[in-house]
């Protein structure tokens, strides 16, 4: 219960009366109210911060005021190692750090690629529509660095074995969108340490990154998802309605990063980008598409497409093939941030 007492965010009003009219809802995960009433039913576990295995997990505040905070993982090896700062999915609507799907994950990733993982939960929307969850991963970042510069003996269990040489983002869904649009303010100005030295970023990870469009792609029209599939067109165009700025559309460059063409992309400095795909999808046609944009635009890109799995089948384990494809997918993420 202390896991839920941390997390401001988690307002779970199950079975409150008289709230009014419904404005938008995706079952079992989300109802929004026209008073402005929103709730969440609890339909992930939720976990405290203990993991066994060699790592060490806690909840560590980095801001009071907005309600922001990480889970760390910090595995228990003698050597200096990467941290990845990663951001979990959910639509930017639903979701936490304290979600037993990710902390299982993550803390296994840690373990097996032997890095520092920033778990972080940023602020929701509607509540907190776009950028906040991105004003939160600069805030995040820019916490690290304070701490690189004037670690505290707090933070000295993760600290002291951080080599913050060695930085990364990363994120599944709209955490990967997170993870690109953070990784984009950060080389907006041509350079990509200036604001954030010593840290400097070495790659971004993007899971089954969450993107749009006004223009349907093939795959978002015509693949057909299973029952217990994370991600539906319905589910998807709710989701950006609830997150973009009032009054924009889907080719707000923040859902749509294509939008303004490639030589918009080419004015950005990014690091080598590792975009991971699922062929059952929806999103498989826009990663596709972000990925060749990418490489035309002369950025270093890395492609690995995961046959039969669809949306978040690391996390949500959906799919005979999840188990499998999990693992290869851990051991490819390990190869990249240790590269």
């Amino acid at each position: 219960m202390a896991a839920i007492s941390f997390d401001p965010r988690l307002h779970v009003h199950v079975g409150q009366k008289n709230q009014g009219v419904v404005v938008e809802e995706i079952e079992g995960l989300i109802r929004v109210y026209k008073n402005g009433h929103v709730e969440r039913p609890p339909i992930i576990p939720i976990v405290p911060c203990t993991v066994a295995g060699g790592v060490i997990a806690k909840d560590v505040a980095i801001d009071k005021l907005t309600g922001l905070w990480t889970r760390v993982y910090a595995p228990s090896y003698s050597y200096k190692m990467p941290l990845l700062v990663y951001f979990h999915g959910g639509g930017f609507c639903v979701g936490s750090a304290t979600w037993s799907c990710y902390h299982e994950f993550l803390s296994a990733l840690a373990s097996k690629a032997g890095c520092i993982i920033f778990s972080v939960n940023y602020r929701l929307a509607p509540e907190n529509r776009l950028p906040a969850a991105y004003d939160d991963g600069i805030n995040t970042l820019m916490w690290v660095k304070q701490q690189a510069l004037n670690g505290s003996n707090e933070q000295k269990w993760w600290l002291s074995q951080c080599d913050f040489s060695s930085l990364f983002l990363a994120g599944d869904s709209a955490g990967a969108n997170i993870a690109y649009n953070v990784a984009t303010r950060l080389g907006s100005n041509g350079t990509l340490d200036s604001s954030i030295k010593p840290l400097v970023l070495k790659g971004t990870i993007l899971i089954q990154p969450f993107f749009g469009g006004e223009a349907r792609t093939a795959t978002e029209m015509h693949t057909t998802q299973p029952a217990n599939s994370a991600l539906t067109l319905s589910y998807s165009d709710t989701y950006w309605r609830l997150s973009l700025p009032l009054g924009a559309n889907r080719d707000h460059p923040w859902c749509n990063p294509l939008a303004k063409g490639v030589a918009k992309l080419r004015e950005l400095k990014l690091p080598t980008t590792m975009v991971c795909i699922s062929e059952m999808d929806i999103l498989k046609d826009r990663n596709l598409e972000f990925c060749n944009a990418l490489a035309s635009a002369g950025k270093r890109v890395e492609t690995k497409m995961y046959k039969g799995v669809g949306h978040a089948f690391q996390i949500l384990h959906n799919s005979p093939f999840s188990k499998i494809q999990t693992q290869e997918m851990m051991s490819l993420l390990k190869t990249f941030i240790n590269q």
